[in-house]
């Protein structure tokens, strides 16, 4: 395994990490023994970064990963938690809650959740727009002086909210998506976090199995968020499907898959930015994992960013109700 360093104020992590919340529904249904299995593989293959957040299933995800912890050791993970969303009990998006109080209040239940005394990185989900993000930045600051948390990090916000952040407590890292087919972090996002020393993890990497070469009509199953957004719907399905053929292509040209070439284009952005892959099954992990053996060429990283051009995808990331809630989206 290789390692990053995530940020100047953030632990080395894994050069890749793992994305936990397809194994609690989120996707569609999950096999528990095969997210634990696949959890364990990680852990075999020196996979440190687990990335949850305490509304994955309500607290499914929290607890599936309290169950590996026990298995492994406390010491053999990075638990990166983020929190403030909001739902009811039929899964539907209530908004997000980042006041301090609500801070203190979601940190105790994923300590509990988890059976952790500290998180090592804890991040709002979302910036809330009813509380100054300084406001807070400043409360999990005064739970990391209090030991319960060990780094602070941030989640699709955008580079005026990152400065504001900064100025209250160093930021280990910012959470976003980032990928062939998501690339609005390079005009001002990415710069604004390197100036400051904040890492990146990136997320959705493969667009949600988009242009992972996996992906056909006629899913998503049942319960898949998918379903709802709108790169997975309708015409626009059918043009970036196209761009994931173009993208298989290329790989199969260079022996690899169309997700080793995805994974492998982000890695390769920068030592700063580590990215997180949202395997709920062994091989698709061994797939990802397989990403970091991949001797790309400057050619090669052209060919594969030719093959999905910047704002070639069609559709927003998410459904008009969330896209309202990123303040990585708003113009600077």
């Amino acid at each position: 395994m290789q390692y990053r360093q995530l940020g100047l104020v953030g632990p080395r992590v894994s050069a890749l990490g793992l994305g936990c919340m397809g194994m609690s529904g989120m996707y569609g249904p999950a096999d528990r023994a095969e997210s634990l299995a696949t959890i364990d593989a990680a852990v075999e293959a020196g996979v440190t970064l687990l990335d949850t957040g305490d509304f994955y299933g309500m607290g499914h995800n929290e607890m599936l990963i309290g169950e590996a912890l026990r298995r492994h050791g406390r010491d053999r993970f990075v638990i990166s938690v983020k929190f403030g969303a909001l739902r009811d009990p039929a899964g539907a998006w209530l908004g997000y809650d980042a006041r301090p109080a609500a801070v203190k209040n979601f940190l105790a239940a994923s300590l509990q959740r988890l059976g952790v005394d500290d998180i090592d990185i804890y991040r709002p989900a979302r910036l809330d727009p009813a509380v100054p993000i300084e406001e807070t930045v400043g409360a999990i600051a005064d739970m990391v002086q209090r030991g319960y948390v060990r780094a602070i990090g941030l989640s699709e916000v955008g580079a005026a909210t990152i400065r504001r952040a900064a100025a209250v407590h160093p930021i280990c890292d910012l959470q976003i998506e980032y990928s062939l087919v998501s690339r609005g972090i390079e005009a001002e996002i990415l710069p604004a976090c390197r100036a400051l020393g904040i890492g990146v993890t990136a997320y959705g990497v493969l667009a949600r199995g988009l242009i992972s070469g996996h992906w056909r009509k006629g899913e998503p199953a049942p319960g898949d968020l998918r379903a709802l957004t709108p790169r997975f719907q309708g015409d626009n399905l059918d043009r970036n499907l196209a761009l994931a053929e173009a993208l298989r292509g290329v790989a199969d040209a260079r022996g690899i898959s169309a997700a080793q070439a995805a994974i492998a284009w982000v890695a390769a952005q920068g030592d700063d930015i580590v990215p997180l892959v949202g395997a709920r099954r062994r091989d698709r992990l061994a797939e990802a994992l397989g990403a970091l053996d991949v001797p790309v060429t400057p050619a090669d990283l052209a060919a594969i960013a030719q093959a999905m051009p910047k704002g070639a995808v069609a559709g927003d990331r998410y459904p008009p109700a969330q896209m309202a809630h990123l303040d990585s989206e708003r113009a600077p």
